[in-house]
């Protein structure tokens, strides 16, 4: 199949492929419980993923009692990757359809990335403890080009559109910072419902909203079409 109207497609992780919320939450009330900090739920934890771990743990520290200083903050950041990068898999999943929606972007010679403000080699690992790390040609995390350069500045997707060699792209994500980045980079964002959304998922400027992964490339084809025919 070669009419489709991107070659290349790249994803957010936490919240957009994978359902990661419960292995976060166990790794962040770990952090917590080291500073005798209170379990904070499953379903708010939900609410302070999106900046990377390091954003999730300040936040958590915030509504347990407030913030620490920079120094506990990085031994606290240390322990919460330790335990994280120990227990990465136990709960995380691809969001319903995604196996099935990846097999059809690569049977459409799509190229398919991840960009995500995780840690790279956080992000190495969990796909290949999933047996997933053969789909995606290039995994970019928010340390790749170093301090600063994570979404929503577009730089990590402008590095996933130079390892592809260039094309047309488009991005999917559920957070202000993928849409922002996207943005940022010239490339149109699908945002998916489903995930650790900051805003209403219509409100977060997106192209277009999906509620499963079945509808994602139809919509992406419909993208392709408007853009060909304004």
């Amino acid at each position: 199949m070669t009419d489709f109207p991107f070659d290349i497609v790249g994803f957010d992780l936490d919240g957009t492929l994978l359902d990661s919320l419960g292995d976060l939450g166990v790794a962040l009330n770990h952090a917590l419980s080291l500073e005798g900090r209170a379990a904070i739920p499953r379903d708010a934890v939900r609410d302070l993923v999106g900046g990377g771990a390091r954003k999730m743990l300040a936040k958590g520290l915030e509504v347990t009692g407030g913030p620490v200083s920079d120094e506990r903050l990085n031994e606290l950041h240390h322990a919460l990757i330790e335990f994280y990068s120990d227990h990465i898999a136990v709960e995380t999943r691809l969001y319903p359809g995604g196996e099935a929606m990846l097999q059809g972007l690569a049977a459409r010679d799509v190229k398919i990335a991840v960009v995500t403000n995780k840690l790279e080699g956080l992000a190495v690992k969990i796909f290949a403890e999933m047996g997933l790390s053969h789909h995606f040609f290039t995994v970019i995390g928010g340390d790749t080009l170093g301090p600063g350069r994570a979404k929503p500045k577009p730089d990590l997707i402008e590095l996933m559109l130079e390892r592809a060699g260039g094309g047309r792209a488009a991005f999917v994500g559920d957070t202000t910072y993928d849409t922002g980045a996207a943005a940022a980079a010239g490339i149109p964002c699908v945002a998916v419902s489903f995930g650790f959304n900051d805003r209403p998922p219509q409100d977060l400027g997106a192209a277009a909203v999906i509620d499963h992964f079945d509808d994602l490339i139809p919509t992406l084809a419909r993208i392709g079409a408007e853009a060909e025919t304004a």
